[in-house]
């Protein structure tokens, strides 16, 4: 069983009982001052600043009741474009593929500035020593939109061709490279790659923008745009008492870590895990060169959302795809943050 099932097995008491509260709330999301946040996976690292505020009272001093949706298999996108959540945790390119097609969501707050995946193979593996030694290799892969489009471009970037064969197998796809009947697939560095070494099954990484490609936001916080019109007081509320819980976490990893299995007890097998991820995103992922904790640029969302658009990955809200580059800043916006 993966060390993802056992997380997901742990939590489901809880999320049984999360779904029965807020069904009780109704489906208008209950007081004036509830907002729901839906998550995209069960809880790990990528949400530690959303725990930290919780725990720290940081929304209750905002005068604000949040709840938490547990993960399930419905986009995060989708579910905030429904009005069934407030606001939920995405990636930079479900983001973009899901307000190209027409999703009223926008990103408000970005807790990881970089990608936070790259591109992993064992490290016994002496035929693989750049991204270029993957063409004509098995890609154990998750089914994502452009996955393979991007990897496809950084193999490029190295001197290959770009041809592979890809495989979907979701989570299974750590176990398929770390047994060698993948060659390669995308981990969280701060997770999976961590994981790994625990395991006794060390990997090497390659990542992405050591090969020239664009920077992304690993993960962004996706906000209903209506609701966002319609609240602009609560929305900025909430966003700086989840940027404080972030910044927290980027400050303070240990205790962050700490909040976070604290506020899922018997979710985590492996708690020095959660200790040793929360580091490594402290350290490498979540500041931008000022210190701070959510800022999001221009530059960055025209260069990595850009080259979904260049490469015809994205289709508009008639399913065809779109002709016309975006205006990226209406992608995102730094209004709801403290000191943007």
């Amino acid at each position: 069983m993966s060390a993802r099932m056992r997380r997901a097995l742990a939590v489901l008491a809880t999320g049984i009982a999360m779904v029965s509260m807020l069904t009780a709330c109704g489906s208008g999301g209950g007081s004036d001052q509830t907002i729901r946040f839906a998550l995209d996976w069960t809880p790990n690292t990528n949400h530690s600043g959303l725990y930290v505020a919780l725990q720290r009272g940081f929304f209750s001093d905002a005068g604000l009741d949040v709840h938490v949706l547990p993960y399930n298999n419905t986009s995060v996108d989708t579910v905030v474009d429904a009005g069934n959540a407030e606001f939920g945790i995405s990636t930079h390119n479900s983001s973009t593929f899901a307000r190209a097609s027409g999703a009223r969501v926008q990103s408000v707050l970005a807790p990881l500035q970089h990608w936070a995946t790259g591109i992993g193979v064992r490290a016994d593996r002496a035929d693989i020593a750049s991204p270029k030694d993957l063409d004509g290799k098995t890609y154990a892969g998750f089914g994502d939109p452009g996955e393979k489009e991007s990897l496809s471009q950084v193999i490029r970037n190295d001197g290959g061709t770009g041809d592979f064969t890809s495989v979907t197998l979701g989570s299974s796809a750590y176990e398929a490279v770390y047994s060698g009947k993948a060659d390669f697939t995308v981990s969280y560095l701060a997770w999976e790659g961590i994981e790994a070494e625990h395991h006794g099954t060390p990997m090497k990484y390659f990542r992405y923008t050591d090969f020239g490609f664009p920077d992304s936001y690993a993960i962004v916080i996706d906000a209903n745009e209506g609701w966002l019109a319609e609240n602009p007081d609560r929305a900025k509320k909430f966003v700086q008492a989840l940027q404080r819980g972030y910044q927290f976490a980027a400050d303070n990893p240990d205790a962050a870590a700490q909040d976070l299995i604290d506020a899922n007890p018997g979710a985590f097998n492996d708690e020095e895990l959660v200790f040793e991820s929360q580091r490594m995103l402290a350290e490498q992922f979540m500041k931008d060169p000022s210190g701070q904790v959510g800022t999001q640029t221009l530059e960055q969302w025209s260069a990595n959302s850009g080259f979904l658009f260049r490469s015809g990955l994205l289709n508009g809200p008639d399913g065809k795809p779109l002709t016309t580059e975006p205006d990226w800043s209406t992608y995102f916006t730094n209004a709801y943050l403290a000191n943007p």
